[in-house]
């Protein structure tokens, strides 16, 4: 139904035609690109605060005289996918909502967002629970790191065709509890499996204590993996001891944490999915804009341009095209490509969030990893 809203506020509507407007549409409110979000409250004044990296990441609504509703008309592509909250101000003070018109939520780990879709997006079948699949199981297992003098809880994906006897492909997922929570991991994994896009793959869910400083390219968290966690798991479980069937997962931090355990541990980890990663560098000096929590990322992101070896066999790199990441991700793609690595790229209408992770793991994981289904075409 189409919706002209400025010719909607200039015909002095009445307290009436704003509740028939609002009973009759879903907002916010998609047109071509063309998308309305409104607001109605007794406030000052209404923002849009979205996170598109190069675009001013306040939007101010306008009111429509003489009523309580507010109104924005945003420029929204095909096949975007956005997340967003409402300023709003009241009495000289503001705050950040969630949109109340609007029932679609995306959650991380400070919270959720509201979630606006441009044309053409729909979330992916394969995301959501097939009855049909059967769903893996998650095993405890506890690991003593002498590399940082304490005991570690990981968890262990083991899909339901798994065997005690056999050879296993193995993908390290770091904030692995974070992508079964905010990303659908296991969901996935159990589509996957069962549509044979996959292999039956074991996934170790890890996680740390202080990941900001320990992704960020320590060399000890390398040696953890490499050295203290696989060693536990392929005496534990029928794991594959091939280049080829060890992979490493990581987004944002976790994505630079792979990449690191692979250049300290080369020939080891064959397959690596790196998502939206903060790969932070310097191409003149040490001075940087992404503050002092990106400074050990640079060191050894500097270091790994100096002499980046051959990390890993495969590598599957995607960033949103919304996020201020971008630059680093593109200017990094023909450098891994010189390293004689083989690489895929991905780039997609989203920004630096769990969901857009989720939708990347269906390609990244099944050319990394493919299943009968693949084997087929190929």
């Amino acid at each position: 139904m189409k919706l002209a809203i400025r010719e909607f506020a200039a015909s002095s509507p009445s307290a009436a035609d704003v509740d028939r407007l609002l009973e009759r549409l879903d907002f916010p409110h998609r047109e071509g690109t063309a998308t309305t979000f409104v607001f109605r409250g007794e406030v000052d004044a209404v923002k849009l605060r979205h996170f598109i990296y190069g675009l001013p990441s306040s939007q101010p609504f306008e009111r429509v005289p003489g009523t309580d509703l507010w109104y924005l008309v945003f420029q929204l592509p095909e096949n975007s996918r956005v997340e967003y909250k409402l300023e709003i101000e009241r009495g000289g003070e503001s705050e950040w909502i969630l949109d109340p018109l609007n029932p679609n939520t995306a959650r991380d780990p400070f919270g959720a967002n509201s979630v606006c879709h441009g044309a053409g997006y729909v979330r992916p079948d394969w995301t959501r629970p097939d009855p049909a699949a059967r769903p893996g199981r998650l095993k405890r297992m506890s690991v003593d790191s002498r590399v940082f003098g304490e005991t570690r809880q990981i968890r262990v994906y083991l899909p339901e065709r798994v065997r005690d006897v056999g050879s296993y492909p193995l993908l390290i997922a770091h904030d692995g509890p974070d992508f079964v929570r905010y990303s659908n991991l296991r969901t996935i994994l159990d589509n996957l499996i069962y549509r044979l896009e996959l292999p039956p793959l074991i996934v170790v869910l890890t996680e740390s204590p202080d990941r900001l400083n320990e992704y960020a390219g320590d060399p000890r968290h390398a040696r953890h993996l490499a050295e203290e966690v696989l060693p536990l798991l392929k005496s534990r479980l029928p794991v594959a001891d091939d280049p080829a069937s060890l992979g490493l997962l990581g987004a944002s931090f976790g994505a630079v944490a792979c990449l690191a355990t692979a250049w300290h541990y080369p020939g080891v980890f064959g397959r690596l999915l790196l998502l939206s990663g903060s790969f932070a560098f310097t191409d003149i000096g040490t001075h940087h804009h992404r503050g002092p929590v990106f400074d050990p990322v640079v060191r050894f992101m500097n270091a790994f341009r100096d002499e980046p070896g051959r990390p890993s066999e495969k590598l599957f790199l995607s960033c949103g095209i919304y996020e201020s990441l971008i630059y680093e991700n593109r200017s990094m793609l023909p450098f891994f490509q010189d390293t004689g690595m083989e690489v895929r790229y991905v780039e997609a209408r989203d920004g630096h969030n769990w969901e857009n992770w989720r939708e990347r793991l269906r390609e990244g994981l099944s050319w990394l990893f493919p299943g009968p289904l693949w084997m087929v075409y190929e």
